[in-house]
């Protein structure tokens, strides 16, 4: 658990458990979403010195970095049943039998917060392994066709959506690959959820993998969301602004990770003139609170329920309810626990999350036989 954290919480709460290839329109930054700060919900964050509105000159070295090289076809998937035009980062993996880790991000993310991670997934596989990353309704690049855009976050609009696009991009369930699901906080809760609907439409799962998420202590976490929202920034004078916040504050301990992943998640302000910064986040965080609790409920049930592998991937074993205790020591699912990281593990130690996960998909991806030929004993 990181320092900030414990300063934001009680003592009571403390101790309970990146396409064709990317052009150069991608290479925007017109995608944003703010990190959701407090455990199991997102990053805390601390208070921004805003004393003086003097534009500050762009630091270099936190410099925007774009996403090409991090996936190989960045696709715009059309999910009419939805509503919505999905962005999706994808890199498929070299052979037919091959598995896709699909990525589901966590609130106020996007698709491009796994970017490292697909990176390193896909080398250390050597290509074995694909890795599918989506933007969420309301995050990222991803649209609503409708005429007025569906502001609704709730757990099952977010289940229906990551269902429907894996149909879209996957039409056929037969000849698709191999599923893997990995969701990050809120997107854990989403991907756990949807486990059992895939495999209703004969898509093969082989396994679930939640990231920095825990039931009991993402609802703990809830009543303090609010003061630590207030201590977050309502926006930044530039892209390498918002990127040096997200490292210096180690919401993201990874400078190169988060020059990747966090201009995706900022937008231009609409009027510039009237508002005191010039980026601000791509969705308003206070305007998901109606949906933190309904993410979270039930969750420890639902992930013990999936048939299909579990992996539970922690940044400290504090984090821990009870339920999940109890079912770690009785051996019903996989505990992996990664030092030296905050609640964005897999953006602090993408080579570490990502041997972690491929051991997990070896371990448990699906013996795959020739075919028969002659019955055993036979000449």
């Amino acid at each position: 658990m990181s320092d900030l954290l414990r300063s934001a919480m009680s003592a009571r709460l403390a101790k309970l458990p990146q396409l064709p290839p990317l052009g150069p329109e991608d290479e925007d930054t017109d995608d944003n979403l703010g990190p959701l700060p407090g455990s199991g919900l997102g990053p805390p964050a601390v208070p921004f010195k805003t004393a003086s509105r003097r534009k500050r000159t762009p630091n270099a070295d936190f410099a925007p970095i774009s996403a090409q090289g991090y996936f190989s076809d960045a696709l715009q998937v059309a999910v009419p049943a939805r509503q919505l035009d999905v962005r999706a980062y994808y890199t498929a993996p070299k052979f037919a039998e091959g598995t896709v880790m699909v990525c589901h991000h966590g609130a106020g993310y996007s698709g491009l917060s796994f970017a490292c991670l697909a990176q390193e997934i896909v080398g250390q596989a050597k290509g074995e392994c694909g890795v599918l990353a989506i933007d969420a309704r309301r995050h990222g690049k991803t649209r609503s066709t409708a005429e007025k855009e569906d502001e609704d976050l709730s757990l099952d609009v977010l289940v229906q959506d990551f269902v429907e696009i894996l149909r879209a991009v996957f039409p056929d369930s037969a000849q698709a690959p191999t599923l893997l699901l990995v969701g990050h906080s809120m997107g854990g809760a989403i991907v756990v959820r949807a486990c059992p609907l895939l495999l209703e439409h004969k898509f093969r799962v082989s396994g679930v993998a939640a990231l920095d998420v825990v039931e009991g202590f993402a609802i703990e976490a809830l009543p303090h969301m609010n003061s630590i929202l207030n201590a977050r920034p309502d926006g930044f004078d530039s892209p390498e602004e918002a990127v040096e916040w997200h490292f210096t504050t180690n919401t993201i301990r990874n400078s190169r990770s988060a020059r990747v992943s966090v201009p995706s998640i900022i937008v231009p302000a609409a009027d510039e003139k009237t508002s005191p910064h010039s980026w601000v986040w791509r969705t308003p965080l206070r305007s998901t609170a109606p949906y933190w609790s309904g993410w979270f409920t039930g969750l420890s049930a639902a992930f013990l329920a999936a048939r299909a592998a579990r992996l539970l991937l922690l940044a400290g074993t504090d984090r821990l309810d009870r339920p999940l205790t109890i079912a770690q020591m009785q051996g019903k699912f996989q505990l992996e626990v990664v030092n030296g990281v905050g609640h964005m593990l897999h953006e602090d130690d993408p080579i570490q999350v990502a041997s972690i996960l491929l051991e997990f998909w070896r371990r448990n991806d699906r013996i795959r036989l020739p075919p028969k030929v002659k019955s055993v004993g036979e000449a």
